[in-house]
């Protein structure tokens, strides 16, 4: 927070005729630490770092025990960086992040690797306040394994999903780490199986993850959606910061944030994950999205459910198997901003068209884009649907280089009103702009 946010957030709470402008700054120069107070601190110049590697680290091992116990250890102490050395990890189970901590990897050298996923049925019912699961065949689970429960609920029919630990076993019973809230029934189809996010932030703030990459391997794991998972995933979490991280072969999302405000994610690669590359997701405020590659996903970015004031800004999202970018139910309010958006499967940036008005993306500018050879032979670069009101398309270049085919610029739905385009170039398609008749 600078100054000024400082003394408008003082003003705001009363203590601006306390506190004034002339005197704040002054002691702002060089504070001292006090007791109890977050909003102004010293710059430190060494804070607390702690090394993580195979050999010749504070803590040695190679697996996501030796992070944890890293992470456990620095946040302690109020925060501060875990370092992880070049190597290997195996990972059995998500690192679970903590206020103020910083992950700082090796780029390419530090690899976080998913361990092959397993997954059996229940043996016996487990109720909703039980803290207990019996699997069918236990081979392969292990105490200290992240374990993923599913079912259908038996009301609605809809997906039950349950998180968490393995912490102890007797046989094939099972205790977990807390204790289930949905009821996990053999008329459910209920299954067990070893999925979780590579690094995991929940109810956390001020987190930072740099300079690593996540290996999901993707073909020796089953599938979980971004909505529980991912290399990283994160729920009602404020301020993340991600950086120079790779989140490649996930079988789901490379990273997503649910509930998430202020989150940063910059010079980062999403790469072949069977869902989303960037998961903006649901009521998610402020996301800055900058200079990252997000090839052969299913969506490069999707902005979920109400998510606001965002930007994304000189992404390149190649050869997403469905779209570039996808935006829709009230994400209102955000800026697209100098990305290259290329090959994608179906559409290069879609408007989804959502329940109706009251749940359309409005007021959402598409500017300076250069978006190419999108869909097939009927392939549309940028559609534009539902009840959406208020988008402008700018500057963009819009392109097709394979033919014309039945291919489409832009395409703008029937419901939709006051869609804007402004010195757009349009180039190579059977129909550069289709309009809904009068």
């Amino acid at each position: 927070m600078n100054f000024q946010n400082r003394r408008h957030f003082l003003s705001a709470i009363g203590l601006g005729s306390v506190v004034g402008a002339a005197s704040f700054g002054q002691a702002a120069k060089n504070p001292r630490q006090t007791s109890g107070d977050t909003l102004v601190e010293p710059e430190w110049q060494k804070k607390i770092t702690i090394t993580v590697g195979h050999k010749n680290a504070d803590l040695i091992g190679n697996s996501e025990k030796v992070i944890q116990a890293a992470v456990d250890w620095v946040s302690r102490y109020g925060g501060g960086t875990v370092r992880i050395l070049p190597g290997e990890y195996k990972m059995r189970n998500a690192v679970h992040l903590a206020s103020k901590v910083r992950i700082l990897g090796s780029g390419e050298e530090s690899q976080l690797i998913k361990e092959p996923s397993v997954k059996t049925e229940l043996a016996a019912d487990s109720d909703w306040f039980d803290q207990e699961i019996t699997l069918a065949d236990d081979s392969g689970f292990e105490v200290g394994d992240g374990i993923c429960l599913q079912t259908k609920n038996p009301s609605s029919g809809a997906k039950d999903v349950y998180k968490g630990t393995l912490i102890a076993r007797s046989g094939n019973r099972f205790k977990l780490s807390k204790a289930l809230r949905k009821n996990y029934w053999l008329m459910g189809d209920s299954t067990a199986s070893t999925l979780f996010p590579i690094l995991n932030c929940e109810f956390v703030e001020d987190v930072v993850i740099e300079n690593i990459t996540l290996d999901g391997n993707r073909e020796n794991n089953d599938n979980l959606n971004g909505n529980h998972a991912g290399g990283i995933f994160a729920q009602d979490c404020s301020r993340l910061s991600f950086r120079g991280v790779t989140a490649k072969d996930y079988n789901g999302d490379g990273m997503s944030w649910q509930i998430c405000h202020d989150v940063l994610v910059e010079n980062c690669q999403s790469l072949n994950n069977a869902g989303l590359g960037l998961h903006p997701g649901s009521g998610s405020q402020r996301p800055v999205i900058r200079n990252n590659k997000l090839e052969r996903n299913n969506i490069g970015i999707f902005f979920c459910w109400g998510v606001r004031n965002g930007l994304a800004e000189k992404n390149h999202c190649l050869e997403n198997s469905s779209y570039g970018i996808s935006i829709g139910h009230r994400d209102t309010d955000n800026h697209i901003l100098d990305n290259n958006i290329v090959a994608s499967g179906k559409a290069g940036l879609l408007f989804r068209p959502e329940r109706g008005k009251n749940f359309a993306p409005h007021r959402n500018l598409v500017e300076n884009n250069r978006i190419t050879d999108s869909g097939a032979e009927s392939g549309i670069a940028v559609d534009v649907q539902g009840e959406v009101e208020s988008i402008t398309l700018k500057k963009n270049e819009i392109r097709e280089t394979r033919g014309p085919a039945q291919r489409t610029g832009v395409r703008i739905g029937p419901k939709t009103k006051n869609v804007k385009l402004v010195e757009n170039r349009i180039e190579g398609f059977a129909t550069e702009v289709a309009r809904p008749k009068k």
